[in-house]
């Protein structure tokens, strides 16, 4: 395996080397079924720029990947809003919903008081969810396609983002201790330990999309924001 991904390596090697990447291929628009094709040849199926493609990639893989202002500027970030877009469905639709039917289950069987604390730490942590994304759709994805398109909009700035972006999967490492340390052993232990490392996977992801969001979409649109004065 080469030091990082690169455009004329097998989709399959990629997908083999880190299996996460299996979860960032819908938000790419790219089902299974590629065969032999390399990186390159797949992305011009589906009119996906190679060089975002492996730019995600790369972060998703290896944590000493270095993302720096010229990689971004070089980049064709066509495909950034609807790639962000399809993760936060992925996340909300199917991701979040799925640990929150086996939480309930667990929860339903335990001790009434610690089952409503599961319960009510999952509901605030969706809510913590929902609005994270919904201010990234409605504030910041807008304003970044305004940008795209050359047009100035002086009613915001990224640097508002950068003050309110929080880490969202700060809640799940409090969930999981919750977990460890109060859930009766004799609960559903397989679908516990199974719940368990549903939510180690969802952390996991949450942590590189906000690598995305911190060392690529804040910083290009920075340099959008220059280009456009």
């Amino acid at each position: 395996m080469d030091r990082f991904f690169s455009r004329k390596m097998k989709l399959s090697d990629l997908v083999e080397y880190n299996h996460n990447l299996i979860l960032m291929l819908p938000c790419m628009g790219i089902s299974l079924g590629f065969g032999d094709k390399s990186v390159e040849d797949v992305c011009a199926m589906y009119d996906i720029p190679v060089d975002f493609f492996l730019l995600v990639s790369n972060v998703y893989t290896f944590d000493d990947f270095v993302i720096d202002r010229n990689t971004i500027e070089q980049t064709d970030m066509r495909c950034l809003i609807s790639y962000l877009l399809a993760a936060h469905r992925l996340y909300l639709v199917d991701r979040i919903p799925h640990i929150e039917m086996h939480l309930h289950h667990i929860a339903d069987r335990v001790e009434e008081k610690y089952g409503n604390i599961l319960k009510k730490f999952f509901d605030e942590y969706k809510t913590e969810v929902n609005n994270h994304f919904e201010y990234e759709e409605k504030q910041v994805f807008p304003y970044l396609k305004k940008l795209q398109e050359g047009e100035s909009d002086n009613s915001y700035r990224i640097s508002s983002f950068v003050h309110v972006h929080s880490n969202i999967e700060d809640k799940l490492d409090d969930l999981k201790q919750i977990i460890y340390k109060y859930l009766p052993g004799n609960i559903l232990p397989q679908e516990s330990i199974e719940l368990v490392f549903d939510i180690l996977r969802l952390s996991s992801d949450l942590q590189k999309h906000a690598i995305i969001e911190d060392r690529v979409l804040i910083p290009y649109v920075e340099i959008l924001e220059k280009r456009v004065k």
